[in-house]
């Protein structure tokens, strides 16, 4: 790793990583409040039948424990959307964005090898994802403590929690730079990441929203993420292990792929 592009890409994102783990630290706030307001409510809703049961869980979670509420949370669009200002908005311009401006050639002139620009990339954006993930962690938990609930929320789970969470958007991060790196364009890298990632979640969603689907789940990333088994105690060692080899397969296609890339001037 080189430390002086980490120390610049650090200093050109820091405000942002502020940002998103702040916006995540409220989001996450603000759903076991939401939980201690209204999951008696919701509960007698779908006890009457008024809506059917399956719109009571949502990627993994639910409107009727704390667990629950806190899973919806993280696979929200919200913080979907947040997590991946990172693991797709930085990744991906990380290098496709360099070479559609033309100045990755002046970065690589350096004594600088791609395995180590790559490396430090890499590394950089898998702080930034972790910093985001830890965001909603610390709401998750500032809700629990205003609502008077800490003591169901399963606080010894919280590390395995953040690095499921962390895994899931690393996983994500890792194929966006894969992209970044095989892509002489930003808009080519990523769209076809944001066709994984959209592709990869509508498959989860339509799984716990239809039963006739739910054999579509294990297809997608987002399937391997299950906040509310973890707070339970009961954690899925093999979520964290396809993560985990997700994100090796990446890492190695890109440092394959990267170093033999030839790097033909910018048309």
């Amino acid at each position: 790793m080189n430390r002086a592009l980490f120390a610049h890409t650090w200093r050109a994102n820091r405000a942002r990583v502020l940002i998103v783990a702040v916006a995540l630290a409220i989001w996450g706030t603000f759903l076991p409040i939401i939980y201690d307001s209204f999951g008696s409510t919701f509960k007698d809703i779908f006890a009457s039948g008024a809506l059917p049961p399956q719109f009571a869980q949502f990627g993994g979670g639910d409107v009727f424990s704390l667990s629950g509420s806190i899973a919806i949370g993280f696979i929200h669009p919200i913080a979907v959307g947040l997590n991946l200002v990172f693991a797709v908005g930085f990744t991906t311009a990380a290098i496709a964005g360099e070479r559609q401006r033309g100045t990755l050639e002046v970065l690589l002139s350096r004594p600088i090898s791609r395995r180590v620009v790559y490396a430090t990339l890499a590394v950089s954006g898998a702080l930034f994802v972790g910093i985001a993930v830890l965001g909603s962690i610390v709401g998750s938990v500032i809700g629990a403590s205003l609502t008077g609930r800490v003591s169901e929320l399963g606080v010894s789970q919280l590390p395995l929690l953040w690095l499921n969470g962390a895994l899931l958007y690393w996983a994500i991060g890792a194929i966006a730079l894969l992209a970044s790196a095989s892509f002489d364009r930003l808009s080519q890298a990523l769209g076809l990441t944001l066709a994984i990632v959209v592709v990869s979640y509508f498959l989860d969603v339509l799984g716990s929203l239809w039963p006739d689907a739910k054999g579509l789940q294990p297809y997608s990333l987002f399937h391997y993420l299950d906040p509310k088994t973890i707070l339970a105690g009961i954690p899925h060692a093999g979520d964290v292990a396809v993560l985990l080899g997700v994100t090796v397969v990446a890492v190695v296609a890109t440092l394959i792929v990267f170093p033999r890339r030839d790097l033909a001037a910018p048309s």
